[in-house]
């Protein structure tokens, strides 16, 4: 299985907006927890070992320069 990268879910803003209000009263300490624990369940869902690597290298931000600039 390929990652997808072109958009791929019915209601992105009505999942954009669900993301949000879960984390309404949190902090962002407990936000940031939360969404770690969203990670892993959605890469226990996929389960694919190669496609979880291809996500990981296109999440991961370029490297960039002194200048920051992108390299």
């Amino acid at each position: 299985m390929a990652l997808i990268l072109l958009p791929n879910i019915a209601d992105p803003d009505g999942f954009y907006q669900a993301l949000i209000d879960s984390q309404r009263d949190l902090d962002d300490a407990a936000a940031a927890r939360m969404n770690a624990r969203l990670i892993l369940l959605l890469a226990n869902h996929i389960g694919d070992g190669e496609v979880l690597r291809e996500a990981l290298r296109v999440a991961r931000p370029a490297k960039t320069s002194p200048e920051g600039e992108s390299a």
